[in-house]
């Protein structure tokens, strides 16, 4: 009797057999494992950029300005005023190795806002100019350095200075605004040193660090919406505005006592009235609101203090 013989297994499997357990974990490790490896290649990549961006960062080129100092021109001051005012911010400049700018309000183009918007892009420019300078110090053609030995870094942005000069949860804009600056912020992460007296922030005076964020803010000061608005106090409310609901520049604010940059020559009782007049060895004064008062004479205001000054140089001071 016979019987039939089982059939012969194929050689080759048909490709829908299983595979084993075994082999289907071997694979999934391996995939795993390369994906790994190019996520490690990838972090190890941008890493190298970022620190060799930090060292092109730090290497700035030999006799770049730590500052500059910016004073925007109007076209109808007279040449003996502007030749006060350049005089004395050169010799500020020139004890601590910074520049000096001095463009016209009419080199920019506001769109019809008044003129005093042109502060905004002559910073900008002020920037291009200088790509390596740290600091911007903007500053008032109405005013005078009385003090000129004061650095800024040392003075002010230094970051354990700066601490300590810092006005934490205060109101930006008084008496009473809602909005406070921040009471956990450090020195090194400040980029915009503001001051403000009994009416407001003070655009007239005041430190800007440079980098990407200082172009984000002036942007975003510059905006053509913000021109266009019927602002009181122009580009001075719009400031007030831009600091107050915009987190990111808020976390970039210093407010620091008006008198460390911004001392004034007379007393105004709506703007802090004698605490904010000057007072010897201060930093700055400023006769302050003198150009849009019709029966104050900006150049005859600041004259006096130009004369002190003046002296106190042949003191050696």
């Amino acid at each position: 009797m016979h019987f039939a013989l089982p059939p012969r297994k194929s050689s080759n499997p048909p490709l829908y057999a299983r595979t084993s357990r075994s082999s289907s974990f071997r694979r999934q490790r391996l995939k795993l494992g390369a994906i790994l490896a190019f996520a490690t290649l990838v972090l190890v990549f941008f890493a190298i950029r970022l620190f060799s961006r930090s060292t092109d960062q730090i290497q700035i080129p030999v006799g770049s300005p730590e500052a500059v100092v910016v004073t925007l021109l109007d076209p109808g001051l007279s040449k003996e005023y502007v030749n006060q005012i350049k005089e004395n911010r050169q010799d500020y400049a020139d004890r601590h190795g910074y520049k000096t700018f001095f463009p016209s309000s009419a080199d920019y183009d506001v769109a019809g806002a008044p003129e005093s918007w042109a502060l905004v892009p002559a910073l900008r420019h002020a920037m291009t100019l200088h790509p390596h300078a740290t600091y911007l110090l903007a500053l008032s053609p109405h005013a005078m350095i009385m003090n000129p030995s004061l650095s800024l870094k040392s003075y002010i942005m230094d970051p354990q200075q700066l601490e300590s000069l810092m006005l934490k949860d205060k109101p930006v804009v008084p008496p009473d605004s809602v909005i406070h600056t921040f009471s956990h912020l450090k020195g090194d992460k400040i980029d915009l040193v503001l001051t403000q007296d009994g009416e407001g922030l003070c655009q007239e005076s005041f430190i800007l660090r440079q980098g990407d964020w200082a172009k984000f803010f002036l942007d975003t000061w510059f905006d053509p919406l913000y021109r266009s608005y019927s602002f009181a106090k122009a580009e001075g409310h719009a400031l007030e505005h831009v600091v107050q609901w915009h987190p990111t520049i808020l976390t970039k604010l210093a407010l620091i006592p008006q008198r460390t940059i911004n001392s004034y020559s007379i007393e105004i009782p709506s703007r802090g009235g004698k605490d904010a007049m000057y007072q010897g060895n201060d930093f700055v004064v400023r006769a302050v609101g003198c150009e849009k008062d019709p029966n104050r004479h900006c150049d005859t205001e600041l004259d006096p203090w130009y004369q002190q000054w003046k002296e106190d140089l042949k003191k050696g001071n």
